[in-house]
């Protein structure tokens, strides 16, 4: 789930925030994007989410199919009016064109 892959991305070090997101894909129909705010280098972050979530994969927790093809950097996650993480906007932002 979207929230599960979250929970072990939020737990690198440099991670701020995370959004867990589907993006449109030809061959599966959707595939997990994760948007993050970082306070450090994002390769670092990178390195950091990349080797949580194949624990996670390896210890049953995560799917490999859950495991995000893309990690992308932004300086703040957007919000809807009453505070929470606006997905749909996000979606916008990071969809093929």
């Amino acid at each position: 789930s979207s929230l599960e892959l979250e929970s072990i991305a939020s737990t690198a070090q440099a991670v701020v925030e995370v959004a867990a997101i589907g993006l449109p894909d030809t061959q599966w129909g959707e595939r997990p994007c994760l948007v993050v705010v970082t306070k450090g280098d994002p390769s670092e972050a990178t390195t950091a989410i990349r080797a949580r979530i194949a624990t996670a994969v390896e210890a049953g927790r995560l799917s490999k199919w859950a495991v995000p093809d893309r990690i992308e950097y932004v300086g703040e996650l957007p919000k809807t009016s009453v505070g929470k993480l606006d997905k749909k906007r996000l979606r916008q932002m990071f969809a093929p064109a």
